[in-house]
C-alpha cells in the first residue's frame, strides 16, 4: 500500500468502535488520519436467554449463517465460553468479513460469496440452492433483513434467528466532530450502513448541511442510494472489506 497515498487526509469513520481498528489502521499506514466517531452502538441483546437456548443446542442445525463480524465476535463470546461448536455444523458467512472472523475464530470451511457482499451474493451460491429440509440458524442483529429467511424457507428449509446483538444509535456529543471539520475539513467519510448513515444524519442535525458534499465510501449500492436520497453529492461504491474501501480511497484521492 502507497504509505504517502492520504498524506493531509482526515478520514471520518463511522463505524461502531469494536469495528474500527482496522480501518483505522490502514488509514494511517497511508499517511492518513482516521477520526472515529460511531453512528451505531452495539448493545447486548434484549434477550440473552433466547439467544444462549439456541446455542445451546447447535446440534440440531445443518447450517449456521453469519451476516456480520459482529455476530461472530458476539456468537463466539458464548462458544469460547463453553459450547462446542458441532462437527457436523456448517458455517457460511454474508461476506468476507464476517467468513474471516469465523476463520480467527476456529472454523475452518466457511462458505461465502467473493464478489459482493449481500444476502443476495450468498443466496446466489450452489451450496444455498438445495435445502430442503435442512435446519438453519442465522445469527443477526435485532431486527435485520428477512430476506435471507423467506428465501430459504421457500427453497423448504427450517430457518431460526439467533439474535446476538442490537444497534442503537450513540448518545455522543458531537461538538468535537463539528471541531474537527471546522478546523480542518474531513477529506472523505466512511459509512457501513443505512442505518448508521441515517443516525450520523440525526445526530448531526442542521449541522447535516455542512458534512453532505463530504466524498462517501460505501460497502452496497443500498447505502449509496440511501446516501443520495439524503442528498450526499460524492457516493463511492466500494468493494468489500476493509482492503476494498482502502483500494476505492486511495485511487479516488491519487492524481
Amino acid at each position: 500500500m502507497d504509505s504517502t497515498a492520504l498524506v493531509g487526509k482526515t478520514i471520518l469513520v463511522t463505524r461502531p468502535v469494536e469495528q474500527s481498528a482496522g480501518l483505522s489502521r490502514l488509514i494511517r499506514d497511508a499517511g492518513g488520519t482516521p477520526f472515529v466517531f460511531p453512528a451505531i452502538e452495539i448493545r447486548e441483546p434484549t434477550d440473552p436467554d433466547r439467544l444462549a437456548e439456541v446455542l445451546n443446542r447447535l446440534e440440531q442445525f445443518d447450517l449456521a449463517i453469519f451476516v456480520s463480524p459482529t455476530a461472530v465476535a458476539r456468537a463466539f463470546e458464548f462458544i469460547d465460553a463453553g459450547i462446542d461448536w458441532p462437527r457436523k455444523l456448517a458455517a457460511a458467512a454474508v461476506g468476507q468479513g464476517s467468513a474471516w472472523a469465523l476463520k480467527v475464530s476456529g472454523i475452518g470451511k466457511v462458505i461465502a460469496p467473493t464478489e459482493q457482499n449481500d444476502s443476495e451474493a450468498l443466496l446466489a451460491l450452489p451450496e444455498m440452492q438445495h435445502v430442503a429440509s435442512k435446519r438453519i440458524v442465522i445469527f443477526r442483529g435485532e431486527g435485520g433483513r428477512e430476506l435471507m429467511a423467506q428465501t430459504l424457507a421457500q427453497r423448504g428449509a427450517t430457518v431460526e434467528f439467533a439474535e446476538c446483538y442490537r444497534r442503537v444509535r450513540p448518545e455522543a456529543d458531537v461538538a468535537p466532530l463539528l471541531a474537527r471539520h471546522g478546523q480542518q475539513a474531513f477529506a472523505a467519510m466512511v459509512l457501513t450502513s443505512r442505518e448508521g448513515l441515517a443516525n450520523l444524519r440525526a445526530m448531526l442535525g442542521e449541522a447535516w448541511d455542512f458534512f453532505k458534499a463530504i466524498p462517501a465510501f460505501v460497502p452496497h449500492a443500498r447505502i449509496a442510494e440511501a446516501a443520495r436520497e439524503m442528498g450526499m453529492s460524492s457516493v463511492h461504491v466500494t468493494c468489500g472489506g476493509d482492503a476494498g474501501t482502502m483500494q476505492a480511497m486511495i485511487k479516488f484521492f491519487q492524481p
